[in-house]
């Protein structure tokens, strides 16, 4: 029993990391995670780059595409302004070469 338990919560996170296409909802309690977004890089658990393309938003790659479309992203956001409430801290990069968790 304690194996498949430990099974389950890995895959469960191992879905919640590859996501990249992201939806922004203002809706606390709709999103997979809150974001906190900082300005210092080494506080940051990844590193993301916006990309314009879909097709560029990879699984690790930290390649963000936004949708407008709720039912087509794989995390919907909310952006927190409190850094002990986020589930994730990230930098937003100007290089696409930079992209990825830390």
């Amino acid at each position: 029993m304690n194996n498949l338990l430990i099974l389950i919560c890995v895959l469960l996170n191992f879905g919640l990391l590859n996501a990249q296409k992201v939806y922004k909802t203002s809706v606390k309690s709709e999103a997979d995670k809150k974001i906190y977004v900082t300005t210092i890089k080494s506080e940051a658990d990844m590193l993301v780059y916006e990309t314009r393309f879909k097709s560029e938003a990879k699984p690790y790659s930290g390649l963000w595409f936004w949708t407008t479309i709720k039912s087509e992203a794989d995390w919907k956001i909310y952006f927190t302004k409190l850094k002990s409430e986020a589930d994730l801290k990230i930098y937003i990069t100007k290089f696409k070469s930079e992209a990825g968790p830390k």
